[in-house]
């Protein structure tokens, strides 16, 4: 897995970030991160971002925007992509009015126009799953399938988040075989075993996470990254432990 490096999602830590970015940033580096994927910045200009993160040694893996920015800011997003050295830009999550049938066709070819032109500024479009795109439509489909289905496959890559899929029943290793080389990330999350399918730290539940690991070489991922999207401890201590548990598996050395 020489390829693969390990990023963290910062929405795990949205409250830290809103008290202290830069600060919250320091604490990830010395965990051993290797990247970390925005959702937000935190009112920091992107050269400044990227003036921190050097000096951190810390890479933007990607940057989670909103649909709606996509849509009305395009421009404004690849250029600070560029500047902080972002090369993937990810579509976290619907808003509830866009989950319909029609809404998820109506859908498609603005995945793919917004594809094309982060493609053409050499960036990367991923769409993020939750578990309602794995609920079957009318026609037999899951909305997942459907949006990969039909989008250029060159435009719009997928980001899977294997919580999710597990979640609603499926295999993420069969996912990843599925789609190889159309998920350059990848969420890496796990989930608690008592019966309430929580989040959980890395290593200590139920998803099968050896198989995706292992199955990530094989797939081309780019970056597996770390979210724990509610923790029942600190988040900073869900994070220290999931970053110990892939130092046991000799994937990060630090």
């Amino acid at each position: 897995m020489a390829n693969i490096q390990f990023s963290l999602q910062l929405y795990t830590l949205r409250e830290e970030t809103g008290k202290d970015f830069i600060g919250t940033l320091e604490k990830v580096a010395k965990l051993g991160y290797q990247g970390v994927e925005f959702a937000g910045y935190g009112g920091i200009r992107a050269y400044q971002m990227r003036k921190e993160l050097d000096r951190l040694g810390l890479k933007a893996s990607s940057s989670h925007v909103q649909l709606s920015l996509l849509e009305s800011e395009l421009e404004q997003v690849i250029e600070y992509q560029q500047i902080i050295g972002s090369q993937h830009v990810v579509c976290p999550v619907l808003p509830t009015e866009r989950r319909s049938k029609e809404a998820y066709f109506e859908l498609i070819p603005i995945l793919n126009e917004i594809g094309r032109k982060c493609h053409e500024a050499g960036i990367t479009l991923s769409y993020h799953n939750h578990d309602f795109e794995l609920v079957k439509l009318d026609n037999g489909k899951m909305p997942l399938e459907l949006i990969l289905a039909e989008t250029n496959s060159e435009w719009v890559k997928a980001e899977f988040d294997v919580y999710w899929l597990t979640k609603a029943g499926e295999d993420p290793v069969l996912w990843l075989k599925r789609y190889e080389g159309r998920t350059p990330l990848v969420h890496i999350k796990d989930m608690t075993t008592d019966g309430e399918e929580f989040f959980a730290e890395l290593g200590t539940g139920g998803v099968n996470l050896d198989g995706v690991l292992k199955q990530g070489e094989q797939s081309k991922v780019e970056w597996f990254i770390v979210e724990q999207d509610r923790s029942r401890i600190l988040p900073l201590d869900s994070i220290e432990i999931s970053m110990n548990y892939l130092k046991s598996k000799k994937l990060i050395t630090f």
